[in-house]
């Protein structure tokens, strides 16, 4: 066998499997397979490979090979509310878990129902396999242009329950969530719960806010009072927060603030303590809902429902890797960390 020798131009964009295989001695088809997962190959042929390209700079093109396949093996991820903490953990679990699976991540910070439509539209020129969209603005139009333009081949909502039957909701439960919450503030014995939400979208919705003022009247035949929060932004809850409750008599305040998401409690917490002058949970106590990393901080050991983001990651995988009907993805559990804000 002749002896391998390195391309007379070794820019990585001149570069070829062809290249690979006449420098590690082997062929094309050996090239192509080194860089398939799971594919038939042995470990020495591979390393050859491997170790022949990273010389050479050599990278697959990853456009040709879905084109070949009809797989990108590319999630478009569209986000619309940057200023919740919790879509940073969402983020983190969601591309560490579909990084381990062999999908790579679009990222794209959508802005307004416009945006979205046309982050939709990029998504499907770019042939990713599925758009998963996490936040608040998606409502049944946007979502309905979509699939009737069948831009994306799956339109995944995630952490949200869609009502569109042509979408795939992966979700906690959160009826079930929200009444572990609205037990253990029961069994507290708290007399005067408010719930602060946030926006009160068509179609993704949360039913958080309306669970829990249901499971009060069944227990104690009077709805609790409530207020929304357009975004959910920590200092529009501290905003929202305090001009509601200022110039109230203490007698007239709740004793519990029930929060639809950790980033409403975390503003809560800031505006009893430093609007309103009061003590949590001593006067007002205050629950969210998510358990992002402040939550656990000593400003505000926030007493607040985990979602199980892990478990729901890797329903998104089986969606993925799914041809056929799948299992109810609509009713993962998390579990109630209890701290000292409530």
């Amino acid at each position: 066998m002749p002896t391998p020798t390195t391309p007379k131009d070794p820019r990585p964009e001149t570069i070829t499997a062809d290249d690979v295989a006449e420098f590690a001695g082997g062929s094309r088809w050996t090239v192509n397979r080194a860089f398939k997962q799971k594919a038939s190959i042995s470990t020495k042929s591979r390393k050859k490979v491997m170790a022949a390209a990273e010389q050479l700079g050599y990278v697959p093109d990853l456009l040709a090979a879905s084109l070949a396949s009809d797989k990108s093996n590319l999630v478009a991820l569209l986000v619309d509310d940057f200023s919740n903490p919790h879509k940073l953990v969402m983020l983190e679990r969601l591309t560490r878990i579909l990084r381990k699976n062999g999908w790579d991540t679009l990222l794209v910070n959508t802005l307004d129902e416009n945006d979205t439509s046309s982050a939709l539209l990029n998504a499907s020129q770019r042939r990713v396999d599925a758009a998963v969209l996490i936040g608040i603005q998606y409502n049944d139009k946007v979502l309905a242009a979509a699939l009737g333009a069948r831009r994306v081949r799956k339109l995944i909502v995630f952490a949200r329950y869609s009502e569109n039957p042509d979408t795939i909701s992966i979700c906690c439960d959160d009826q079930a969530a929200i009444s572990t919450v609205a037990d253990y503030v029961m069994q507290k014995g708290y007399q005067r719960p408010f719930f602060l939400a946030g926006p009160q979208t068509s179609s993704a919705h949360l039913m958080r806010k309306e669970t829990f003022l249901n499971r009060w009247y069944q227990e104690y035949g009077v709805k609790p009072s409530s207020a929304s929060v357009p975004v959910y932004d920590q200092r529009l809850a501290f905003d929202v927060v305090s001009k509601h409750f200022a110039g109230f008599n203490r007698a007239d305040l709740p004793d519990v603030i029930v929060c639809e998401n950790d980033a409403l409690a975390l503003g809560t917490v800031d505006a009893i303590k430093y609007s309103l002058g009061l003590r949590v949970p001593e006067d007002i106590a205050v629950t969210g809902f998510d358990d992002v990393p402040q939550a656990d901080s000593p400003h505000y050991l926030l007493t607040t429902y985990r979602q199980p983001i892990t478990a729901m990651a890797e329903g998104l995988v089986k969606v993925l890797k799914s041809h056929g009907e799948l299992e109810d993805l609509r009713k993962f559990s998390g579990e109630l960390v209890v701290r000292n804000s409530a």
